[in-house]
């Protein structure tokens, strides 16, 4: 059976999935900029979601074991539903963080489930197909979510109830077609020094990428609301700089098939760096100009996650890649946590060129990083090299992560044989 009417159902679900989760995470950044919430408490109300989505990742795969994956997509999905209208009810820092904390244990194990689903589906032969129309259902879900926030008033609960009614009907296609899928066994532990020491610039790259991509999802929408831009404003910022990596994606990553993955890391670092300290040196500047240099920000800098892991499988064993996407995940997500607390405390001391300050600052240092890893390393011969790995954290740090859970098998092109 042609695997995409296969797996059509979970695409589906996974896509509104997206409008609703996409939607929730800048209506929060707009809404508590509007209730007057400092900067520096939002960043730390943002980043209660990694911090459950870490929680998540743990938690889930047991609970697959237990009680099967229907009942716990089901089960989470509803708690979901129901924490995004408590934060429409109860608009307070406290509440919200305890909510925030709670989707990221939710979204994590609805990942879980999905990707238990595709595996399932998945061969050799069609699982790196599967993985690219997968990707694009969540991009167009996210970029798409953005302008849903144009549809009612943030500072309504009216949008609130529209999450809620997406996370509920996403229920209903997953659901009803995921009978067939089993837990899987949580895979064998690595430990993260000796992921380091066989791969420095693909761990850092990993938890750098956490970094951006957490700032970007919960600190963008605060950054366009402080700049003066009205609702409309907000959702067209946020969409460039998401749908700006759709266009990016696979061109970067087959680059990096044919050439040094370090040299591609680095120059798309660079390109970023240069982008994000015009908008700062040059700030405040007009829409004209603001919007595509957020573009050739995030075009780059959003390519990182699966330039990066693509080079760590490169120099792993095909028996290690399981173990080694559980913890580039844990990783990402434990550094995605810092982001928004770090971009808001320095947006509340310096104001908004701080944000783009931080972004431009993480990418310049991981482009000297990346640049003091050649100089004392060869590169990965081409006959070892596995193809490029079309995973992104874009999702993770908007707890929408499509990359490997905790217990899942990482769906990946297998590698060509080691020679």
């Amino acid at each position: 059976m042609n695997p995409i009417l296969a797996t059509w159902p979970l695409l589906l679900g996974m896509g509104i999935l997206m409008l609703g989760a996409g939607l929730q995470s800048t209506l929060l950044g707009v809404r508590a900029t509007g209730e007057g919430f400092p900067t520096a408490v939002t960043g730390l109300i943002m980043s209660c979601y990694y911090v459950g989505y870490l929680v998540g990742t743990r938690l889930a795969p047991q609970l697959l074991k237990r009680v099967g994956p229907v009942r716990v997509f089901a089960t989470l999905a509803a708690l979901a539903s129901v924490s995004v209208l408590i934060h429409g009810a109860w608009v307070h820092p406290v509440p919200w963080a305890v909510m925030r904390l709670l989707s990221g244990i939710c979204f994590a194990g609805i990942y879980v489930v999905a990707e238990s689903w595709l595996n399932h589906r998945a061969s050799k032969s069609n699982r790196g197909r599967l993985l690219a129309i997968y990707m694009l259902v969540l991009y167009v879900g996210l970029g798409g979510a953005q302008f849903l926030l144009v549809l009612a008033s943030p500072q309504s609960t009216e949008p609130f109830m529209l999450v809620s009614a997406l996370i509920s009907a996403a229920m209903v296609p997953i659901v009803a077609s995921a009978q067939e899928v089993s837990g899987r066994a949580t895979p064998q532990r690595v430990r993260f020094r000796d992921l380091y020491r066989n791969s420095p610039l693909g761990v850092v790259a990993v938890a750098v990428s956490g970094m951006i991509s957490s700032i970007i999802f919960s600190m963008g929408p605060v950054y366009a609301r402080l700049l003066g831009f009205d609702t409309h404003g907000v959702a067209a910022f946020m969409a460039v700089s998401i749908l700006a990596a759709v266009l990016t994606q696979y061109p970067v990553g087959r680059l990096s098939d044919r050439m040094d993955r370090r040299t591609v890391i680095a120059t798309m670092c660079l390109i970023g760096t240069i982008a994000a300290a015009a908008t700062v040196a040059f700030g405040p500047l007009p829409r004209i100009y603001l919007l595509p240099l957020t573009a050739v920000f995030s075009g780059a800098a959003l390519t990182l996650y699966s330039l990066s892991v693509s080079h760590v499988n490169d120099k792993l064993d095909p028996s290690q890649m399981v173990a080694a996407s559980s913890a580039l995940l844990m990783i990402n997500g434990m550094a995605a946590a810092f982001g928004p607390v770090i971009t808001g405390g320095l947006m509340t001391a310096i104001g908004t060129p701080a944000y783009f300050g931080t972004l431009g600052a993480l990418t310049g240092a991981l482009t000297l990083f990346d640049l003091w890893r050649k100089l004392r390393g060869t590169a990965v011969p081409q006959s070892q090299k596995g193809p490029f790995i079309n995973t992104h954290d874009l999702v993770t740090s908007a707890g929408l992560d499509p990359a490997p859970s905790a217990g899942v098998e990482p769906l990946e092109l297998p590698p060509p044989p080691r020679r």
